[in-house]
């Protein structure tokens, strides 16, 4: 069984009520929901934090012993040296994922200190992006 761990930043609690037109209605609770259930062969593990040394302990603490992590670190995207540093300090691959594709708002939005640091980047299909990111994970190594 894969496991994979999911980590959201700084405001993605609000899922579901937050900016809709961008993020869309359904809260991050109830689309794990249907990962999971759609997923049965992973053991997807899930931790939120607006906070960002909670999200590089947790970083520290999954990435040497799950098979991959899923991050959308939120705004800390833009700006975290230290996320950077904690992805390259572990040993799984690490997909950065955004909801919105982020290329298509403002511009300081346009970089991602993560990005070099990360397996792949996925962006702009919704929650979908994590479904996307998740399969690219569990797909055979060629």
């Amino acid at each position: 069984m894969k496991k994979i761990q999911i980590i959201n930043g700084p405001n993605l609690n609000l899922l579901g009520r937050r900016e809709p037109s961008i993020y869309g209605s359904k809260t991050f609770d109830a689309y794990l929901d249907e990962l999971r259930a759609r997923y049965p062969e992973c053991e997807i593990s899930y931790f939120q934090s607006n906070i960002e040394g909670e999200m590089i302990t947790k970083i520290h603490e999954t990435g040497f012993s799950c098979d991959g992590i899923i991050l959308n670190a939120g705004a800390y995207t833009h700006t975290s040296i230290a996320l950077h540093d904690a992805i390259k300090a572990v040993t799984v691959p690490v997909i950065e994922v955004h909801i919105s594709n982020v290329h298509a708002r403002e511009p300081f939005r346009h970089h991602s200190f993560l990005s070099p640091a990360c397996k792949g980047v996925i962006a702009g299909f919704g929650m979908d992006s994590y479904r996307l990111a998740l399969e690219s994970l569990i797909a055979p190594n060629p």
